[in-house]
């Protein structure tokens, strides 16, 4: 059983600075890539940043929002600076991980549970 736990959300005034973090736990062989999307009220969920053989990141959180990983904790970190009311959003975390079961391994997809970033203006 794969888990990917959140943490660090809450609220945060405009300009502030809020660090995100997701820890990865389970029979995991190998992490293919781990990011971050967030949805807000009303909108379809959305790519802020992912890190995998490449590093993306969307033009709103881009130089705003560095994502880094430590893969000895297969944790995957996102730090979000100069915040923006709409930045408001719930944010997940994503991972692509390669998942050992007994003498097999095979590759699937996972979201994180989500958690609140509230920016006041």
């Amino acid at each position: 059983q794969v888990q990917l736990v959140e943490s660090g959300g809450g609220l945060v005034q405009a300009g502030g600075s809020l660090r995100l973090s997701c820890a990865a736990s389970g029979s995991i062989f190998s992490i293919n890539a781990m990011g971050w999307y967030r949805q807000a009220p009303g909108k379809q969920r959305e790519l802020v940043a992912t890190s995998g053989s490449s590093t993306n990141y969307a033009d709103s959180v881009q130089g705003r929002f560095p994502i880094s990983r430590d893969n000895a904790k297969k944790t995957v970190y996102l730090q979000m600076n100069s915040l923006k009311p709409e930045d408001t959003a719930v944010y997940y975390c994503n991972a692509d991980l390669t998942i050992r079961k007994m003498s097999t391994t095979y590759r699937s997809n996972y979201w994180g549970q989500g958690t609140q970033v509230t920016v006041s203006s």
